[in-house]
């Protein structure tokens, strides 16, 4: 249970391009469409994505009649620019904090980029050797992790002091995404090397999201596979892909064991 009200969900990876507003924007759909009350917090104010993919959802919600298109309740912090780092530090964390409080007791969960923040951390992860080394350096030999990198080292400082200040962990998980459909000695390469990395930094393996075309033309449109598509949105009927990945997302979802919360009713 989160600390003084919403369960906090840290969708985070430091690299660009690993599915981290696509899946942070199906979760809040999810649990939106469960009856809870969400907001979303976009701390990245170079890239934007997620505040980008909300601002197509808007858009796509104004235009659209006889659909139910859920929104969270959604903050996009400032970058402060002034001449001191430190103060512009400062200023970040004390304009996060606000807004933090601000949701805590409005909300049941919150999906933010800052793992030092979180009750669950998700980190997505693209299929590929590659992009573990966001985890761990690995030996391109033989494919075993020396050494943590800089981001698993600052989770697990974030995750001590949590530990240190609460009593309670933050809840690190690891999704492969963008997994190939076809099956490959590579695939089951990046599967084993993940268990490994895992049990090394003390987080647990969620089961992965397949690479599908879907995911990028529902960007667009700010839609999620939660949301009541029509022909109108998807230019088609609902493809076989696009039912295989809201079986995928609620997989996901149970992997998370978020805690359960008083829902509300939503109308038919």
């Amino acid at each position: 249970m989160a600390e003084g009200g919403a369960h906090i969900i840290a969708v985070g990876n430091e690299k660009g391009g690993s599915g981290k507003s696509t899946t942070a924007l199906h979760l809040a759909v999810y649990l939106l469409h469960q009856g809870y009350r969400v907001a979303t917090i976009d701390v990245d104010s170079r890239q934007q994505t997620l505040t980008r993919y909300l601002r197509n959802r808007r858009a796509t919600a104004d235009t659209t009649t006889g659909a139910a298109i859920l929104m969270p309740k959604h903050v996009h912090l400032p970058t402060a620019w002034g001449d001191s780092v430190r103060e512009n530090q400062r200023v970040e964390l004390d304009i996060f904090t606000r807004a933090m409080n601000g949701l805590r007791n409005e909300v049941d969960f919150v999906l933010i980029d800052t793992p030092g923040a979180a009750d669950t951390l998700l980190t997505p992860i693209n299929d590929s050797m590659i992009d573990l080394d966001v985890l761990a350096r690995i030996d391109p030999k033989t494919g075993e992790p020396l050494e943590a990198s800089p981001y698993s080292r600052n989770v697990q400082k974030a995750r001590a002091e949590r530990l240190e200040r609460s009593g309670r962990n933050i809840d690190w998980v690891l999704v492969r995404n963008r997994i190939s459909n076809l099956g490959s000695h590579n695939a089951n390469r990046v599967q084993d090397t993940v268990e490994r990395l895992a049990q090394g930094l003390g987080c647990r393996v969620a089961n992965g999201i397949a690479e599908r075309v879907i995911f990028r033309s529902l960007f667009l449109t700010g839609m999620t596979v939660f949301d009541p598509l029509d022909a109108t949105l998807l230019g088609g009927a609902p493809s076989i892909s696009h039912v295989n990945a809201r079986h995928e997302y609620r997989a996901l979802v149970a992997a998370l064991q978020l805690p359960e919360r008083p829902r509300l009713q939503l109308s038919a």
